[in-house]
């Protein structure tokens, strides 16, 4: 073969379309704690929504520049009062059991997600109505215009397959979920739940993995010491001190981000929160004094977080930077207690979240500890996570609590709706001047006029707070540098499809 011959032979196989390399290889992740459900409408706290949003696609997806692009839906329209969305539908899609892909699969999706039953109900009843056009064309109907509603049917609305999920049951869905996402669910266990590559994928090219195993490693030293034996791929809700032992070794790489994420002490003043000494202002200014928070956050966290004014943090749209964090003053927080009625104390117990975050239990007892020097005895109640969640408005635990709550669209209305919203789930404080303002809020799709309702919530919950606001954390993981194309983002949340391993 001459040589002109071969450079022509080299161009035409150069201009061939790439062929997709096969799924490969195993990522190991650990989870803090077991997964409440792997039923999107049931994983109720942010490691579930982790492991499960592996499992499903929606009609949209928020990419990771935070915008939102068609998924299930090639596109869609939006009627002239916000109120009616109509998605065109992608064909050739099929469930991992075969099912197809098509409208009365959002009629389901919307059918089961509103159950009462579910932990997110109220994230699929915002919808009224599901007209289904014909298969592959279907509107959603609201009663209002709703500013972040795409967002939640990115977040939420975990496509299922109809005939599957009447078959079997809520819980049976539950036990063995079947989506159209990138890996199919193979079995759970007491520590793991195992994926496979979906071979019937419809991105090109995707996922990249093989499999993925999730063990659940709820001690973070533990996970360190994994991480580092190359036991497992990736560790998350790390302390940097922990990760400073990971300094030197070459095969593990470690990352930090800051939170979109606040943690609290709340308050309740429904439930076993009524009657309490919580529903006197004076009371709740006092305990937002008497928290040290500056020690917390260099003692426990090394100044690897940062102080917070409220429910909006800095960077979220509508941020107030006028309005500063409650300063720590015990002696302020006893005079207010005394003008409240209270200048001996009282007693009161508070729901702890047993490990479940980073340096939670420390973060408890030091409560404990700042509260009792103003007289406010307390009694901590540590609850594993699954038991914690497990009630409504809380009903495991007393009237005061610590919690966190993030947010995944670079806005505060998710965690205002669902900390503060009354007949929520996990609500357990109700303020009418509040409740308006939020509800304006969830309306309002002008940005200004959002941003504007939002520095007013923000006042009214410093002023009036129904929580001690403690801290923003900064997190870090740990990665093995055999990873490729890891990318967590602010909420915490990660999306494995586009992942590979060397």
């Amino acid at each position: 073969m001459t040589k002109r011959w071969i450079a022509v032979l080299v161009a035409a196989l150069a201009s061939l379309p790439a062929v997709a390399q096969a799924p490969a290889g195993q990522l190991t992740v650990a989870l803090a704690n077991d997964p409440k459900s792997l039923f999107m409408p049931r994983a109720a706290d942010r490691t579930a929504g982790n492991v499960a949003s592996q499992l499903y696609n929606s009609l949209v997806w928020v990419n990771d520049a935070g915008e939102i692009v068609p998924e299930l839906a090639t596109r869609w329209t939006i009627s002239p009062d916000g109120k009616e969305y109509t998605f065109t539908l992608r064909t050739g899609v099929k469930f991992h059991n075969g099912e197809n892909f098509d409208a009365q699969s959002v009629l389901a999706t919307w059918e089961t997600g509103k159950d009462k039953s579910n932990d997110y109900a109220e994230s699929y009843s915002v919808v009224k109505e599901v007209r289904v056009i014909n298969p592959t064309t279907v509107t959603l109907v609201l009663d209002k215009p709703n500013a972040l509603f795409l967002n939640t049917l990115a977040n939420f609305w975990a496509v299922v397959p109809p005939s599957y999920i009447r078959q079997v049951g809520l819980d049976g869905f539950a036990a063995r979920p079947v989506g159209t996402g990138p890996f199919r669910f193979v079995s759970r266990s007491a520590d793991r739940i195992v994926l496979e590559a979906n071979p019937n994928y419809w991105e090109p090219g995707l996922p990249k993995l093989q499999r993925i195993v999730f063990r659940v490693i709820p001690d973070a030293t533990t996970r360190v010491a994994a991480v580092r034996t190359g036991e497992i791929d990736i560790a998350n809700r790390l302390t940097s001190e922990l990760t400073r032992q990971l300094q030197n070794s070459s095969r593990v790489r470690v990352i930090s981000y800051p939170n979109d994420r606040v943690f609290y002490l709340a308050f309740k003043n429904v439930g076993n929160g009524k009657g309490t000494p919580l529903e006197n202002v004076l009371v709740r200014r006092a305990l937002n004094l008497a928290i040290n928070r500056p020690a917390i956050v260099r003692s426990i966290f090394n100044n690897e977080a940062r102080l917070v004014s409220g429910f909006v943090l800095p960077g979220n749209l509508g941020f107030d930077p006028s309005i500063q964090p409650y300063p720590y003053d015990p002696e302020q927080a006893r005079r207010l207690l005394a003008q409240a009625g209270f200048e001996k104390g009282f007693s009161i117990s508070m729901g702890c979240p047993s490990d479940y975050y980073v340096n939670i239990n420390e973060v408890c007892l030091a409560i404990q500890r700042d509260l009792a020097r103003v007289g406010v005895e307390v009694s901590l109640e540590f609850k594993t996570s699954n038991t914690y969640w497990s009630q409504e408005r809380y009903g495991a635990v007393g009237p005061m609590y610590v919690d966190s709550w993030s947010s995944t669209v670079g806005e505060a209305l998710p965690r205002l709706l669902g900390a503060l919203t009354p007949g929520a789930f996990y609500n357990t404080w109700e303020d009418e001047t509040l409740s308006r303002l939020i509800a304006q809020a969830a309306i309002t799709t002008d940005r200004n006029a959002r941003a504007s309702l939002y520095r007013q919530i923000q006042r009214r919950m410093f002023d009036d707070p129904p929580f001690v606001y403690l801290y923003q954390p900064v997190i870090f993981e740990a990665v093995n540098v055999r990873v490729q194309n890891y990318r967590p983002r602010a909420a915490e949340e990660y999306y494995l499809k586009n992942v590979s391993v060397r």
